[in-house]
Parts: C-alpha cells; sequence; structure tokens
C-alpha cells in the first residue's frame, strides 16, 4: 500500500465574490521511501499541495489518505497529532529559535509529543549527529554558518522519527556548495534510514537529487518522472 494517496485532490479560495481555483483534482500516490521532488513555476500549485502533503491545510474537495488512513475525518488536533509522529518540516528561511541552543531546538518536537527529559536529550544528541554537527549542539543558530544552521533544522525534522519528511525550497538560502551539501544529507537519510522524502523546489540542479520528479503547472500535474539511476 502506498504511503500517500491524493484522489481527485482540489483546493480553492474565495476572494470577494469571486473563486481561484489553485489544485485541480490532482491524482498522485507515493510510495515508503520515495525520494520525491515537486516542481513548477510560481503560482504552480507546488506550495498549496506541500501545504496539504504536510496536513497544514485541508483540501476543499476530495481525498488525501496517509499511512492508511483518511485525514478527511481528522480534527485539528488529530492532524496536529499526525504531523508529530509522521511529519517531518525543513523551511527555506529554518525557522529557528535564536538565543536558543541547537540541541535545544530539535528537541522541540519532543516537548510537543510528551518525550521525558533524559530521552528527548539523548534523541536530540543523536539527531544532531547523524546531521553532522555534534560538535555544535550548544551553539546559538547566530554562532552557526546557513548550512549548520539548515543542518539544525534538519535534525529537528528527523528527531521524531516520523516516515516523512518535507522540505519546502530548503537550499534557497545557500550557496551552491552548501547546497550539494545539504541534498546529499537528503539522499543519505532516504537511503540509510528509509525517510520518505518530500521536495519542493524550482531549482532543476536540486531536483536531480531525488529519485522522481513530478512537475505541477496551473494546478494540474503536468508530467511525473522516475529517474534511472545506476
Amino acid at each position: 500500500m502506498p504511503l500517500i494517496v491524493l484522489k481527485d485532490i482540489r483546493k480553492s479560495y474565495t476572494m470577494g465574490d469571486g473563486k481561484i481555483e489553485i489544485l485541480h483534482g490532482i491524482n498522485l500516490s507515493i510510495d515508503k521511501g520515495e525520494f520525491v521532488a515537486l516542481m513548477g513555476p510560481s503560482g504552480s500549485g507546488k506550495s498549496t499541495m506541500m501545504n496539504i502533503l504536510g496536513c497544514l491545510d485541508k483540501p476543499t474537495a476530495g481525498t488525501y489518505i496517509l499511512d492508511g488512513e483518511d485525514t478527511g475525518n481528522l480534527t485539528d488536533s488529530q492532524l496536529a497529532r499526525i504531523r508529530n509522529r509522521k511529519i517531518g518540516f525543513v523551511f527555506q528561511s529554518f525557522n529557528l529559535l535564536p538565543k536558543t541552543s541547537a540541541l535545544e531546538n530539535v528537541e522541540l518536537p519532543l516537548i510537543y509529543a510528551g518525550i521525558p527529559n533524559p530521552e528527548r536529550r539523548l534523541r536530540a544528541m543523536e539527531a544532531l549527529k547523524l546531521v553532522g554537527l555534534h560538535d555544535r549542539m550548544y551553539h546559538e543558530p547566530t554562532q552557526l554558518s546557513g548550512g549548520q544552521q539548515q543542518r539544525v533544522a534538519i535534525a529537528r525534522g528527523i528527531v521524531n522519527r516520523a516516515p516523512i519528511l518535507m522540505a519546502d525550497e530548503p537550499t534557497g538560502n545557500l550557496d551552491s556548495k552548501t547546497t550539494a551539501e545539504i541534498m546529499e544529507l537528503f539522499v543519505k537519510l532516504n537511503q540509510e534510514l528509509g525517510i520518505t522524502i518530500i521536495l519542493v523546489t524550482h531549482e532543476p540542479d536540486v531536483a536531480t537529487y531525488a529519485n522522481r520528479i513530478i512537475y505541477l503547472k496551473d494546478g494540474h500535474i503536468i508530467n511525473d518522472v522516475r529517474a534511472q539511476k545506476a
């Protein structure tokens, strides 16, 4: 059974007397362990689709089945619980708390999950070690480079051991060398830990790290390409 199934997903917003259609009947399935890139020009609907996939927003119509569960039947608090247990998030702007150590930033999802302190600290340390920042865990964001801040954000995204990691333009604020390092880290997490990664990007070079590239335009999927990698 696929990990993610979208059936005729539609999303629209009311603007004054009119209605703006963002997604037009999206049908998509993603298997466990895939590394998928969502691409498309501004206004194509990729961010809206990411928000629906991440249970941050609800579709206007259609069905979203996540890990065998129909999300349309869930309350806001149940959706929040699913986000905490099943989905990690990484954003372009890192979204780290200032004046707070890397370790404390990574611990945040575990606090929300009610994990007791000794285990919380241990798991946060393990996540930072996994992203190569075990020697920076007591540094605050301002003491870290952009690439290191994004590694902290990735550690925070995986600390709950969620099966899915969603990344929205995660390399948008990074130079090309750091971008390559961050993308290699995503590949490592996908291949070694089996984490399903869904990445929004407008950069073709970044998308090539994925095993599958889905192209959106005007709220439609216009192409779905699986990479042939050795």
